[in-house]
């Protein structure tokens, strides 16, 4: 496939999306498939080059998330200042949370105490409090949060297994791995108390000091894996897929198009469970010359090659304690907070080696808004390559000062009767899932044969399209 060539950056300020914005950049399309593109019923977001054969005054814009408060700082006794890979999931009426808890003494120059895998947890995604669990001791008392102590505490990431065929002892998982040994499994009944799924390491090769991660990928119906290697001397990551959690194979050296080789310590990949076939991930650049790490924004449709963006998506600049070593990491999580139907949620570390313990920030991105189709004042057009939907109306994540319209063509790029651009009713506006309308009224007859689509921008950005019954 034709690589995606960036030829310009655009920073940016832009109130109308409520977004700072990240950078524009116009690609190098890649040729168009031999056969229509199956896009079925399922939601597309303009992540990268994949449904895109033409853009005339429109780019591909990448964006930032907002800064909110601090959900939770780790300032009790076992955790501390170097406390770190947070993991976050919803789980029915609340949000779980697992991380390091750890402090470095700067003045004795070691750590103050051993490290621990902690748990957290909230009803809205705003504030996190720290359950007194009573499993493990610490000085003498075990009011507190610690679910794991010993062997593997050092980056244990959970999550909810969504495999219908998992026991009930292991709906809950988790990997982390041993420092030269490698990744282990580990498995839980309720999310709190947790053992080893076996006692020796699911996988050995790689170097696995940083947040390794695995979770189930519904959408192909198998365990997924990312973890750290060294490739050529460079931080890496490396991923495989399982049956059963236990024996890991196609492993595979994450590859980006158009990306140079940089350090990358972590990878928070996860589906995105609005479109569940495309992988998003945040992972951290790692910068050796003054230790600073900043993390980007990439995605991927098939969980291997993904496009990287280059600039930072969380910039050291932003709001506080970022300048520093390690202190600005992306925590594994995108969450849906309750009555918020229009925002994502993702979360950021700062404070690290300062005290009385790191913190985490939420932050916020539009709902489908990481990367969008933009276009100036002066207007812009998008052409898709050929496709096949099903369903009857066509949905938008639009957000247009100007009037935005969309026109049905045939495969050779012939306006449909009804369907062009004359035929929609102008679009002004924000919205999240907006449907389009036409003077041909509804889309059924022509679901299942080849077609295109032609938007008309007017400074506006499109974010994702889904055919609805």
């Amino acid at each position: 496939m034709k690589g995606i060539s960036l030829t310009r950056r655009d920073w940016l300020t832009t109130t109308a999306l409520g977004t700072t914005a990240l950078a524009t950049a116009r690609f190098s399309f890649a040729a168009e498939p031999a056969q229509p593109l199956p896009l079925g019923s399922r939601r597309e977001l303009f992540l990268d080059d994949y449904l895109i054969a033409k853009l005339d005054g429109a780019a591909l814009h990448a964006h930032q998330p907002e800064p909110r408060d601090v959900v939770i700082t780790c300032d009790a006794p076992w955790e501390g200042n170097t406390s770190a890979y947070f993991t976050i999931f919803a789980d029915d009426d609340r949000f779980r949370m697992y991380y390091r808890g750890a402090h470095w003494n700067e003045t004795a120059k070691k750590e103050a105490h051993p490290e621990f895998a902690c748990y957290a947890e909230s009803r809205d995604g705003l504030t996190f409090t720290k359950p007194k669990l009573g499993l493990h001791e610490f000085n003498g008392a075990k009011e507190n949060n610690i679910v794991l102590t010993g062997t593997g505490t050092h980056c244990f990431s959970a999550f909810k297994d969504g495999n219908p065929a998992a026991p009930a002892a292991a709906r809950y998982k988790a990997v982390s791995a041993v420092f030269k040994k490698g990744l282990y499994a580990y498995q839980s009944p309720d999310g709190v108390q947790w053992s080893w799924v076996k006692q020796t390491p699911v996988i050995t090769d790689g170097a696995f000091d940083s947040q390794n991660l695995a979770f189930w990928d519904a959408a192909r119906g198998e365990y997924r894996a990312y973890w750290r290697i060294f490739a050529n001397g460079v931080r890496a990551i490396r991923t495989a897929t399982s049956r059963d959690f236990l024996v890991w194979e196609n492993q595979a050296d994450l590859r980006f198009v158009d990306s140079p080789a940089e350090h990358l310590y972590t990878n928070a990949v996860m589906p995105y469970a609005r479109a569940p076939h495309l992988f998003i991930g945040f992972p951290t650049r790692f910068q050796p010359k003054h230790e600073q790490v900043e993390p980007v924004f990439m995605s991927s449709r098939d969980g291997v090659l993904f496009k990287r963006w280059p600039e930072p998506l969380i910039p050291i600049t932003a709001p506080k304690d970022r300048d520093g070593n390690r202190s600005n990491y992306m925590t594994w999580a995108l969450l849906q907070l309750p009555g918020q139907d229009r925002e994502l949620s993702v979360y950021a570390t700062e404070a690290y080696y300062t005290g009385p313990g790191s913190r985490v920030r939420r932050f916020v991105f539009r709902t489908d808004g990481f990367v969008s189709v933009r276009s100036s004042a002066g207007g812009g057009t998008l052409l898709t390559k050929p496709f096949t939907f099903t369903g009857a109306k066509l949905a938008l994540n639009l957000a247009s000062k100007g009037a935005t319209r969309v026109e049905l063509q045939d495969a050779d790029g012939k306006p449909l009767p009804g369907f062009g651009l004359a035929d929609c009713a102008p679009i002004t506006g924000d919205f999240i899932d907006h449907t389009v309308s036409w003077r041909g009224g509804t889309l059924a007859a022509h679901a299942g044969r080849p077609v295109r689509l032609k938007f008309e921008l007017k400074d506006a950005d499109l974010f994702a399209i889904k055919f609805n019954a």
